[in-house]
């Protein structure tokens, strides 16, 4: 009868280890990182690799994980992708670990898109048909009376 309270006694045990709250809670959260992010001109989106974006000038919190990108697009100008570096520095005994960036602002000057060059086309006249030359008109010789004008009158 031991045996069987024993048993019974270890089942109820365990399964009440299995429905406890998981420890999750004594981890520490990863660290999240503020990076402002600005490009000239201002209002282009941006949006980096790890999910989150916003329209510049602005301020995104990221979780503080590996080196991710920015990528910078606006109408009329062509796009532009910025690597961001992250280091963690450790925390003394009283402080905690911090994340850095570099750089921090993010930056980005996008550059005007060229416009589509404009393609020219050039008609081709048609060629004029050679007059023959007994058809045009032959001209009059020119007389001594007709070359001057004449002489007002004398008073």
């Amino acid at each position: 009868m031991r045996r069987v309270i024993t048993i019974a006694a270890a089942s109820i045990t365990l399964a009440g280890c299995g429905s406890m709250p998981s420890m999750d809670f004594l981890k520490p959260t990863p660290p999240s990182v503020t990076v402002r992010l600005e490009s000239v001109p201002p209002g282009a989106d941006a949006r980096t690799s790890v999910g989150p974006g916003c329209k510049t000038p602005c301020t995104v919190s990221l979780p503080a994980s590996d080196n991710f990108t920015v990528s910078y697009t606006l109408e009329k100008y062509q796009p532009q992708t910025v690597a961001v570096t992250t280091a963690q520095v450790p925390g003394d005994l009283g402080s905690p670990p911090t994340v850095t960036t570099d750089p921090n602002p993010v930056f980005a000057e996008l550059q005007p898109a060229t416009p589509p060059k404009r393609v020219v086309k050039h008609r081709k006249r048609p060629k004029a048909a050679a007059a023959p030359a007994a058809a045009a008109p032959a001209a009059t010789p020119a007389t001594a009376d007709s070359a001057f004008p004449a002489p007002p009158p004398s008073r």
